[in-house]
């Protein structure tokens, strides 16, 4: 299977939106209606169905470690390098950020990337899930663990990838994160950001 046809699959299954399909499959409104109008775990959470977001977790972050894994698998047979496995889990990432599906609306793509840093690293994904949960459960807000977890993923990767092409992917995913959480920062500064487990359905 070349790069050519790698990269658009990513893309493809970055697009599927389990966040969506979890209020579909559990009943509930549409996560990008309320709370953040987000449709990540953390909001799906806001719904009170705890068995939704843990699909939209499961499901967002498995898709970025099956993008990761079909690279590693294909692409050496085919020539291909490390760039080509970078080039497959930006695209599954950025699939997940601006969603074909939902007229490139989508995400903030922190799920999808720590599955990405499981299947480029496994102890580089467990670190990153570490200090998610380290900081979430000191501070009661996603967006802070998500924040902190992004600042040190770069971090994580130059430890564990040293300087190849997929540390540079791991970089560019980090900040994407950090810009996609802009407006969590200023709630941040601003003392009114929302804590884990608020409910947020109409």
């Amino acid at each position: 299977m070349t790069l050519m046809v790698l990269i658009p699959l990513a893309y493809l299954l970055g697009s599927i939106s389990f966040g969506v399909l979890a209020s579909w499959i559990f009943q509930l409104p549409d996560p990008r209606m309320y709370g953040s109008k987000n449709p990540g775990a953390t909001n799906v959470l806001r719904s009170g169905k705890k068995a939704a977001a843990a699909f939209t977790l499961l499901g967002d972050a498995g898709k970025g470690w099956v993008a990761v894994a079909w690279a590693q698998h294909f692409m050496p047979a085919a020539g291909g390098d490390d760039k080509a496995i970078a080039a497959v889990a930006l695209a599954v990432f950025l699939g997940h950020i601006f969603p074909i599906f939902l007229r490139f609306k989508g995400g903030k793509g922190v799920a999808t990337a720590v599955g990405v840093l499981l299947g480029l690293n496994p102890w580089m994904g467990l670190s990153a899930i570490a200090i998610w949960i380290l900081v979430a459960v000191i501070w009661r807000m996603s967006s802070l663990a998500a924040l902190v977890a992004a600042g040190l993923a770069p971090i994580y990767a130059l430890f564990f990838l040293g300087f190849e092409a997929s540390t540079l992917a791991v970089l560019i995913m980090s900040l994407v994160i950090i810009w996609r959480h802009k407006s969590n920062i200023a709630s941040l500064i601003a003392g009114k950001e929302t804590r884990i487990g608020t409910r947020g359905t109409p």
